[in-house]
């Protein structure tokens, strides 16, 4: 008991919601009668018991403030009842945004294309979304590269919990808004609020956890939340650009807390779900395509997803604003604009045309089924440069042969490496080739 305030430890929030439940009435009616109408009650829960090094890290609850709310509205206080303030009053933030899940509506598992590239990680999220806490997925870290979709997936992990559990309390940030947050926090004298609203939250989304590196306090604040969710079966969704082993400036008691669920990743979409991203894109914004253009953009477009989905709202722009159909002619007009932002400098059309003018070819020859041994050997070379200049996959590098398939590109490779060991002349050729490709790239 310390001034007007009783202060129940107990080893975790379990112990808190019970008392609340069973308890709370009598313990009122005690404060008051001993301490007056200004007593007020708190729990410390014992959040991180401690080593010999550290000292236990315990997190306080005001009375009335029980996990059970799910922090739908705040809770009026009774006349009379001068308990503590509400712990998700943060100074630094607007109180109504705060208990928001911050969560984008429309990234669904309904509109995450399935592939591939992202079926374990698709399904072990659904897997969360239906037991979130209670399976070995907890916690479940997502990482990949740019645009593959990440932040969909983890935000159409709670959206589904969000309607399907509607006792739940779902909050999704980014680790930026949380180091912000925590930095506010510190700076307004604020630590203890900004902890406790974040220790009872159910689910907890962070998105791009490699942005806590070097932030130590950061590092610090999230270990000790972290662990007090995970003890009390709260779930934790994670993404990062990379795996675990290769976060750098992270402490290694985090990075090994990371592992204790499911790490999986989400790879570049292959050719089939680019071709139902697009084909889903097109019927959502109630367009009709080609085959033939929704097979170009699939191949042409390797990266991610983000910019194939920036192609094709570039293609439905320019049809819309011109009022011309999509086809074919239009698609490879976008491409040749853009191009630039989404692959390197030297594309495939100018290594076609530039390796043509070279061998004095027709450029319709490159792509042709003609089996002319010059016609061979410039085709050969164009695709040895396709390879070495682009980011196109094999397959995608094979389709603008004229449909050729990827082992015939891998021969080409080969074919070249192999005739400038044996082929001086040949070599001279490649080298100087190579000079115009890479003054392009300049």
């Amino acid at each position: 008991m310390e001034g007007t305030t009783l202060t129940i430890q107990v080893p975790s929030q379990f112990f808190y919601e019970w008392i609340e439940e069973h308890y709370v009435d009598v313990l009122k009616l005690a404060i008051k009668t001993v301490m007056g109408a200004n007593g007020r009650l708190e729990y410390a829960v014992v959040v991180d018991r401690g080593n010999s090094q550290n000292q236990p890290y315990v997190v306080s609850f005001p009375q009335g403030t029980k996990a059970g709310k799910k922090l739908k509205e705040k809770q009026p206080v009774a006349a009379g009842d001068n308990f503590d303030h509400s712990p998700f009053d943060l100074p630094s933030l607007n109180a109504e945004t705060t208990l928001q899940s911050n969560l984008i509506e429309t990234h669904t598992f309904a509109n995450f294309i399935e592939g591939d590239c992202n079926r374990l990680a698709r399904s072990a999220g659904y897997a969360v979304a239906n037991k979130p806490g209670i399976t070995s997925f907890n916690p479940l870290l997502i990482y990949g590269g740019v645009g593959l979709g990440k932040t969909h997936l983890v935000q159409a992990i709670g959206n589904e919990i969000k309607n399907n559990l509607e006792d739940k309390f779902v909050l999704y940030v980014s680790s930026e808004k949380f180091v912000n947050q925590f930095l506010d926090a510190i700076k307004d004298g604020n630590v203890k609020p900004f902890t406790n609203f974040y220790m009872q939250v159910d689910v907890l989304i962070i998105d791009d956890i490699q942005f806590f590196a070097g932030k130590g306090r950061t590092q610090e604040m999230f270990f000790h939340i972290f662990n007090h969710l995970h003890q009390n079966k709260k779930q934790i969704v994670m993404t990062s650009d990379c795996a675990p082993k290769d976060l750098m400036g992270l402490e290694e008691r985090l990075l090994s807390r990371f592992k204790w669920g499911l790490t999986t990743d989400l790879q570049m979409p292959d050719f089939e779900t680019r071709v139902a991203i697009i084909k889903r894109k097109m019927q959502s914004e109630g367009i009709s395509i080609p085959e033939d253009v929704i097979e170009y953009l699939a191949y042409t477009v390797d990266t991610n997803v983000r910019e194939l989905e920036g192609v094709m709202i570039s293609l439905i722009a320019h049809a819309s604003l011109n009022r011309v159909d999509i086809d074919l002619s239009l698609a490879k007009t976008i491409m040749k604009n853009i191009v630039k932002d989404i692959e390197a400098e030297v594309g495939i059309d100018f290594i076609q045309k530039t390796c043509a003018d070279y061998y004095d070819i027709k450029l319709e020859d490159l792509k042709a089924k003609t089996r002319k041994k010059e016609i061979v050997t410039a085709r050969q070379v164009a695709m040895y440069f396709a390879k070495e200049f682009t980011n196109h996959s094999l397959k995608s590098i094979g389709y603008h042969f004229g449909g050729r398939d990827h082992s015939t590109v891998i021969h080409a490779v080969q074919t070249v490496n192999d005739l400038m060991e044996t082929d001086n002349s040949f070599k001279a050729a490649i080298i100087e080739l190579r000079k115009k490709f890479k003054m392009k790239s300049y």
